[in-house]
């Protein structure tokens, strides 16, 4: 038996209980990958993240990232909740207005950069490790309309329309026409296990304009049932892939593309996510996502051999 020391975080929100919940073990060195998915699981958060040494000399520690059924390779949340943790905590040491940090983590480096006003921590945004990349056809307006319990109608077939990209981690986006239709969506798993269990992205990130509801530019919700996940209120990895959907969409060919995109809403914990696509004589050349967090409680957890 072994403790170790847990911190959570609420991620993508500026006070308590908003944002997404995220546990961090600052030091998980001897916790084997079995252990790991077993404290995930118990957590039942979207995800629990395991920092351990580098291993690489650019790195300035590995994260090892968990939702309740199984380890991801990157994770927007995870990324930037862990960072702001171990600033918080004292284990990686800042100071001024700006502390550069990389994580190794199972699709490469990330790089990490904590904002601070004098001694208050207030954001940190992370450089998605992959470029965007898209996938195959996805299934059709009326299936995925079944699959959310929305009329065909309510789904956006334009210049938004359905399309599966990922910067890591791989995600079907769904446009719909307005905030309430985004409401109105209820999973149907029958559904989704027909039409999206073996597609290339099968969890869902479904997003609307959110014209006169709010600051943001988007609202979205996220469903991920093959990562024991029923909804997530906020995604870094999905709208990193966003910024990609949006920037490739966008006539401007060289500059810097901005979006807000709160999300979480439904569920009660409300979160803004703030993300940004770089673009060069009309390619994109890199996506970043940031946010702020708030620390919400340390502790230990006693962890059988």
């Amino acid at each position: 038996m072994k403790s170790y020391r847990f911190c959570t975080a609420d991620v993508f929100s500026d006070r308590i209980f908003g944002g997404n919940p995220l546990a961090v073990f600052p030091q998980a060195a001897t916790l084997s990958p079995q252990q790991m998915q077993k404290i995930a699981a118990e957590f039942s958060l979207s995800e629990t993240a395991f920092v351990l040494p580098p291993e690489t000399p650019e790195g300035t520690r590995r994260l090892r990232i968990f939702t309740p059924a199984k380890e991801l390779p990157f994770a927007g949340h995870p990324t930037i909740g862990t960072a702001f943790v171990l600033a918080a905590i004292g284990e990686i040491p800042w100071q001024g207005e700006t502390a550069a940090i990389t994580l190794e983590e199972g699709v490469g480096l990330v790089p990490v950069t904590i904002h601070a006003v004098g001694d208050k921590l207030i954001h940190a945004e992370l450089t998605a490790p992959q470029l965007p990349e898209f996938g195959p056809q996805p299934p059709t307006i009326p299936e995925l309309a079944a699959i959310l319990s929305l009329d065909p109608t309510d789904l956006l077939d334009s210049q938004l329309f359905p399309q599966a990209a990922s910067c890591g981690v791989p995600f079907l986006f769904v446009p719909v026409r307005d905030v309430a239709a985004l409401g109105r969506i209820r999973l149907q798993l029958d559904r989704w296990q027909q039409h999206l269990a073996d597609y290339w992205a099968s969890s869902l990130y479904v997003f609307t304009p959110a014209v006169g509801s709010g600051p943001c530019d988007f609202r979205a919700r996220m469903f991920a049932p093959a990562l024991g996940i029923t909804e997530d209120p906020a995604t870094g990895s999905a709208v990193a892939a966003l910024a990609g959907y949006l920037a490739v969409r966008e006539q401007q060919t060289s500059g810097t593309l901005n979006w807000e995109v709160e999300q979480g809403i439904e569920m009660g914990r409300p979160s803004r996510l703030r993300l940004a696509a770089q673009k060069q004589a009309g390619e994109i050349h890199a996506i970043r996502v940031g946010g702020v967090s708030v620390l919400v409680s340390q502790g230990t957890m006693t962890v059988p051999d």
